[in-house]
């Protein structure tokens, strides 16, 4: 008879780390006034090199290294800490211009923070510089089935070439329209990015993620000029107009998620 013996479990870590948010130039206490961070706590401004980060305290035995490798695969508990996240971010950017942190990013104390500010100092106020004044919007487009425009075909060869030409049609009818959608939605986006500071494209959402009945051909972000935004808008519009296989989807305005090099999580504590 042989027996395995089983692992001891892990004692859950104690004490409370430092979930970091955001980084800005600088923050009034009113704008962190009544905004609670991801464990429902205040959050907190941490000074350094002319920097502020935005934490709040995050218990190590929900946030701590190993709790966070269970934690993030628990996708429930990823939505309530992204929403979590986002709120704080989201709230700063209403003020001024944020370098959000990538989620889940976790230090051991302000200290260590203030230290990442430091050594990163160059290249979070030149973001911070870069991204003043300006925000992220989103265009999402989605196949409209069945307005795609098609080539006619050439007439003639009686019933049964007629025959063979519509059920040719058919079966490529598809194919065809996502064809056609692509090359819109790569217009649309070559069209947006031209009125932007700056575009990123995305890859497009699982129709289980976006819930949209059909396929997204376009998920772009765009950095837009404050001063700018109405032609942003009315730019939108008129390809919508001008586009009608694809239903476009203007959100935002957004913290500026896609035009920043994020604050790195931490894999160990010094």
């Amino acid at each position: 008879m042989t027996t395995t013996a089983e692992p001891a479990p892990t004692a859950p870590e104690t004490g409370s780390g430092v979930w970091l948010h955001g980084v800005v130039a600088e923050v009034a206490p009113a704008t962190l006034a009544g905004i609670t961070g991801i464990a429902g706590t205040p959050v907190r401004a941490v000074p350094g090199a002319g920097l502020v980060a935005v934490v709040g305290d995050a218990p190590l035995a929900e946030y701590g290294e190993e709790a966070l490798r269970r934690n993030l695969e628990d996708l429930g508990w990823l939505e309530r800490a992204a929403r979590a996240h986002h709120a704080v971010v989201d709230a700063l950017s209403r003020a001024g211009a944020v370098v959000p942190a990538r989620l889940a990013t976790v230090h051991r104390d302000d200290d260590r923070v203030a230290r990442v500010l430091a050594e990163r100092h160059d290249e979070l106020s030149g973001t911070l510089a870069r991204l003043a004044g300006r925000e992220e919007w989103g265009v999402k487009g989605y196949v409209v089935p069945g307005v795609a425009p098609r080539a006619e075909e050439p007439g003639g060869g009686g019933a049964g070439a007629a025959y063979l030409r519509r059920r040719r049609a058919q079966l490529t009818a598809r194919e065809e329209g996502q064809r056609i959608a692509a090359d819109a939605a790569a217009a649309v986006h070559a069209a947006l990015a031209g009125h932007a500071v700056a575009a990123r494209r995305h890859a497009p959402q699982d129709r289980r993620l976006s819930g949209a009945a059909t396929a997204m051909v376009l998920n772009g972000a765009y950095l837009v000029d404050r001063a700018g935004l109405d032609g942003f808008r009315a730019l939108a519009e008129a390809l919508a107009g001008r586009h009608p296989e694809l239903r476009l989807e203007l959100t935002g305005p957004w913290p500026a998620y896609s035009f920043v090099a994020e604050p790195a999580a931490e894999s160990a504590w010094p």
